[in-house]
């Protein structure tokens, strides 16, 4: 029988793969291509319009609010590690299918697909362990689960630079790591039964109020930098071979998320995501200048990443926090709301860009994160 301590190792170290996977990877992987994708005669003799790939954008997204929707249908139905394994399989499937897209529909099923793959896999790690991981413990590793993403994010970062610009090698990588992950999550994480229905109670809304505005401007500023930060840096003249360091930078820098549990429980969790708000509007300011400098971009980059990892691993330390009882299922309802954000985001951005122009839409969306950051420092509740 295994210790109480190596199934908490398992659980963190599949987990980790899981969303290092779906979101480090199948998540982000069309920001990372996107200029590749827009000038591919394989896709579109004449080019993929700013508009159509707003719109792909944002349906990623819309594919990881479906994901966070059907999480726990299914948990509730066959436990908490099912929707985990649904998760790989829509990465997996729909990374195959924009490998083998030749216009930009298919292009986009795919796309969405792969999206949904981080929405079906995250919250369910939070009933995970509840059921497995003693209450002191718990924080520590849903940092560790969350702070995954950082890995894939390098992993993806280095196939794209070994692959230059074969954007399908890149797709078919997110493939087959979906496939792998999704192998070792049955592996090491144990099946927990679904809760008994007369312990699900209803969710105190008010208490999730500050975490739910909170996740909308979190995936809102989170969505419009992982979409247009290539495309930036590659109008500043960044090398299609260099262009995924960017991604590189997120990942390595994004590895504070690991003490997101020790930091909360020092200045309070409302407070740390103040702190990532913040983090996430100097990088949006930052990437406005940036279309004449690749060193700029390299800046943005880099004072993105703890906002956008550490606010990742603060929500679910954060909701645990106000619904010990159900976490999974308060992590659920706030990335739910909060994925609205994601998914509107990039689609407004796509459409205005050609008569606004980028920089003003960054520091629009800049200053949305900055507001909302600036009423959070303030909170002291949790």
């Amino acid at each position: 029988m295994r210790s109480a301590r190596d199934t908490e190792l398992r659980v963190g170290a599949a987990g980790a793969a899981v969303v290092g996977v779906a979101f480090g990877m199948a998540r982000f992987c069309f920001g990372l291509t996107l200029p590749d994708l827009r000038v591919d005669p394989g896709l579109s003799s004449t080019g993929v319009g700013e508009a159509v790939l707003g719109l792909i954008a944002g349906g990623t997204f819309a594919g990881f609010l479906a994901g966070i929707v059907g999480a726990p249908l299914l948990a509730a139905r066959r436990g908490p590690r099912a929707p985990t394994t649904v998760g790989g399989i829509c990465g997996a499937g729909g990374a195959l299918i924009v490998v083998l897209a030749g216009s930009p529909g298919v292009l986009a099923v795919g796309a969405v697909l792969a999206g949904s793959a981080a929405g079906w896999v995250w919250a369910p790690y939070s009933d995970v362990a509840a059921a497995l991981v003693r209450a002191d413990r718990r924080p520590r590793l849903l940092s560790l689960i969350s702070t995954g993403t950082c890995g894939g994010l390098v992993l993806v970062a280095l196939v794209a630079m070994a692959a230059a610009t074969g954007w399908r090698l890149v797709w078919a990588a997110v493939a087959l790591c979906s496939a792998l992950a999704a192998l070792l999550n049955l592996r090491w994480v144990p099946a927990v039964p679904p809760p008994a229905r007369t312990e699900r109670r209803p969710l105190a809304w008010r208490a999730l109020g500050a975490a739910t505005l909170f996740a909308v401007v979190h995936q809102a500023g989170t969505a419009v930098a992982f979409t247009y930060t290539a495309d930036v840096a590659t109008r500043a003249g960044l090398a299609a071979g260099v262009r995924p360091v960017l991604f590189v930078v997120i990942g390595v820098l994004g590895l504070v998320g690991l003490v997101t549990g020790e930091m909360a429980a020092r200045v309070g969790s409302p407070r740390v995501a103040a702190g990532c708000l913040l983090s996430i509007a100097g990088s949006l300011l930052v990437l406005a200048a940036a279309e004449r400098s690749a060193v700029l971009a390299l800046v943005a980059v880099a004072v993105f990443a703890p906002g956008y990892m550490v606010g990742a691993a603060v929500l679910a330390v954060w909701t645990a926090e106000l619904v010990p009882a159900d976490p999974g299922r308060a992590l659920s309802v706030t990335m739910v709301v909060g994925a609205l954000g994601a998914v509107v985001a990039p689609i407004v951005v796509g459409a205005l860009v050609t008569t606004t122009g980028l920089p003003a839409l960054l520091v629009a969306s800049a200053l949305l994160s900055g507001v909302v950051g600036a009423g959070l420092v303030r909170s002291r509740s949790t």
